[in-house]
């Protein structure tokens, strides 16, 4: 099953998983790296993943390319909203834009991060 992972983390802890992972390509055994989508904030991620826009990747699951259209009448919405969310969606690297239509190539999304107090 393939998930995407979604973190809350600072650059330099994203540069530092990346270089973990490129240093496992030279050894013998390498773990299969998680599909991680990083953003800094959560102010940045909720802009991201907004509710309409987690709603368009709970369509998208499982179904193979779809195009906006149908999505947005999956979803009961308009089509200019849907394809705004979906640009939103593909230019930061969530979903996919092929000739077939838009794809969300995982099979669920995982959140994995804490909330602190303010400081």
């Amino acid at each position: 099953m393939t998930t995407l992972t979604v973190k809350i983390e600072s650059l330099e802890d994203t540069m530092a998983r990346a270089v973990s992972v490129v240093s496992q390509w030279d050894s013998a055994v390498m773990e299969d790296p998680a599909v991680t989508l990083s953003f800094p904030s959560w102010e940045v991620m909720h802009r991201v993943l907004a509710p309409k826009r987690l709603d368009i990747l709970k369509v998208l699951v499982g179904q193979g390319p779809l195009s906006i259209r149908e999505v947005a009448r999956r979803l009961g919405r308009d089509f200019e909203g849907v394809h705004t969310d979906v640009d939103t969606l593909v230019q930061n690297g969530v979903v996919d834009k092929t000739k077939g239509g838009i794809v969300f190539p995982y099979e669920r999304v995982h959140f994995d991060f804490d909330i602190r107090a303010a400081a």
